[in-house]
Formats: structure tokens, sequence, C-alpha cells
């Protein structure tokens, strides 16, 4: 059976790492970690992974990035996977907007930034209980 990928959506590189160093201490091999410093090759690591015939499973992605919002971007992740879940883990967030994610997208859950460590990782291990 293939590993399950998240995959982080951020444009703060340094975001990206400290997640990355978090899932892997947490959750070792048992996931595939992919990452993206934009909306635009966020898409690009989805559709190699749907080429590769891997499950995206989790998309974790910031809110304020260049081009795109955040709930926009898990709205059009929700039509098109529907059964992928999503986290939105920002700092700087309207609650319209979360409450759109919420909506249209299907938000699994909100993290506000700074997030805590533990916090997150319960939410990734509640997210794989549901879309097991």
């Amino acid at each position: 059976m293939a590993k399950k990928v998240i995959l982080c959506v951020d444009d703060e590189k340094i975001i990206l790492d400290t997640l990355l160093d978090q899932m892997y201490e947490a959750f070792g091999d048992n996931f595939v970690y992919e990452v993206a410093e934009s909306v635009d090759e966020a898409w690009e690591v989805i559709d190699y992974l749907k080429e590769s015939g891997l499950n995206l499973h989790l998309v974790i992605s910031d809110w304020l990035m260049p081009g795109i919002k955040g709930d926009e971007f898990l709205i059009n992740i929700h039509e098109r996977y529907p059964q992928t879940a999503k986290i939105l883990l920002s700092g700087q967030v309207d609650d319209a907007a979360v409450q759109n994610a919420f909506d249209y997208a299907n938000l699994y859950v909100y993290l506000k930034k700074p997030w805590i460590k533990e916090q997150l990782i319960t939410k990734i291990e509640e997210s794989t209980s549901i879309l097991k």
C-alpha cells in the first residue's frame, strides 16, 4: 500500500522547514512529505503525485500567499480531491476567510501561527484516523 502524502504550502521556507522537522520527528517515514512555496508549485506537486499514483492525504496551507489566498486554494483542492483533509495554518487571516474554508473546502481545522507543535501533530493524527 502506498504511503499517504502530506503537502505543506507556505511562501516562507522557514515555516516549511519547521513543519517538515516536526512531522518527521512525530511520524518518521509513515508519510511522504512534500512542500511548495506557492500555489502554482503546489499544483505541480499534486499533478506529479497523481501521475505517480500517490494518495494526497492532507494539505496544510498558509492563507496569506502571493497570487491566491489559502481559503481559495483549499476550496480548489476540495473540488478536485474531496477526500483530502485540509488544515489552514496562518497568522494573518480574517474570520470570513476561515469560515469560507469551513463552508466550501471542508476545512478540517484552522490553526493560528505560531502553532503549538503538539496540537498540530494531534490534528494530523486525527485526520489520519478519519481518512483510513
